[in-house]
């Protein structure tokens, strides 16, 4: 089966830029098990770009980072095996620079699409005082906004039929654009009807879209094939959503699980009609917010797909997201993981 992750690194940005040699055999990602060959269990769907984390006015420290590929990178450490599902360029050292972090984290790359002739998209990031992020991107002309035309949708399909869990936020729903949504809404459903669950964090960024009412839209739509959901307050007023409480609500009583967060570090997870209330534990030290809401959703699922309680999968959320804010990047060092 195959379940989706996403993860950052450490130092403000993602590790692992320029000319990489991949690593060795024994480093390669698992197999998809697709005709008798072993297959991870979660799919994350987004985009990896070349990061530029500002150092100062003339410096910056290339990694590559994407918010489901920070998410599947903790899912795979976190001991859940995970493809990454996604387009990027081919032979350039940005491209290169991403198979080797994958490979190196273990990710899966089979359901990668290298395009040739094309680069990944490419953002910078700086931080203020308190560890929030300002971002700056180039990505018009990114392969991950053709994924649909150029992956092979049949293998695509086989592996998220027989995927544990099926990852995607509303990034990966804007990158994809329109085209890539029509082409994606299917499988969602497809993926549902064979029980297999899609998670969709509501991740929203303003500028993907062409406007609010789009994104809603399209957010909506993806609600609708989903078994988790995890919503930030912050996000449902930016696209219009109305009311998080009350969207919470609506979709848990069609059988989502919802993990509300809330700008004061409160949580509630609703399922049916039943809401449990996690009280903000004390603040941390913030060093950089990069990644946090990210690892979140990694720590919250993985303990999910272990057969842990809600209770136990908000601590295991909080506890990795806690760390994580105390690093720079929003992939922090495999010995800092908790």
């Amino acid at each position: 089966m195959i379940r989706v992750l996403m993860i950052a690194t450490r130092n403000g940005c993602s590790r692992g830029g320029g000319d990489i040699v991949l690593p060795a055999a024994t480093r390669q990602s698992p197999r998809l098990r697709h005709e008798g060959v072993e297959m991870p269990g979660v799919i994350a769907l987004g985009e990896c770009m070349v990061e530029l984390c500002l150092t100062d006015a003339s410096g910056a420290q290339i990694g590559s980072a994407g918010d489901t590929f920070n998410t599947a990178v903790y899912f795979q450490r976190l001991g859940q095996p995970t493809a990454y599902a996604t387009a990027i360029g081919a032979g350039d050292p940005f491209s290169r620079a991403i198979l080797a972090k994958m490979a190196d984290e273990g990710l899966s790359a089979d359901l990668v699409v290298q395009a040739e002739g094309r680069l990944p998209g490419l953002y910078a990031i700086e931080r203020d005082a308190d560890g929030e992020r300002s971002f700056y991107y180039w990505r018009g002309e990114a392969p991950a906004r053709d994924y649909f035309n150029l992956v092979d949708r049949a293998a695509l399909r086989a592996a998220v039929l027989r995927a544990d869990l099926v990852y995607l936020s509303a990034i990966s729903l804007a990158v994809i654009g329109e085209a890539g949504r029509a082409a994606l809404a299917p499988l969602l459903g497809q993926a549902k009807a064979a029980g297999v669950p899609v998670a969709l964090d509501t991740n929203y960024r303003a500028r993907l879209w062409p406007g609010a009412d789009a994104a809603h839209a399209a957010i909506e739509a993806a609600m609708a094939s989903s078994g988790y959901l995890s919503m930030s307050a912050e996000d449902v007023a930016a696209f219009g959503g109305g009311d998080a409480l009350t969207l919470a609500q609506a979709w848990a009583s069609r059988g989502v699980e919802v993990v509300l967060r809330h700008a004061d570090r409160r949580v509630e997870v609703l399922t049916g009609a039943t809401v449990e209330s996690f009280p903000a534990e004390p603040a941390v030290r913030v060093v950089d917010t990069t990644g946090a809401g990210d690892s979140f959703n990694a720590g919250y699922l993985a303990a999910r797909l272990e057969g842990r309680s809600i209770a136990e999968a908000v601590a295991a959320a909080r506890r990795l997201a806690g760390v994580v804010v105390q690093h720079t990047g929003a992939i922090i060092p495999r010995a800092a993981m908790p």
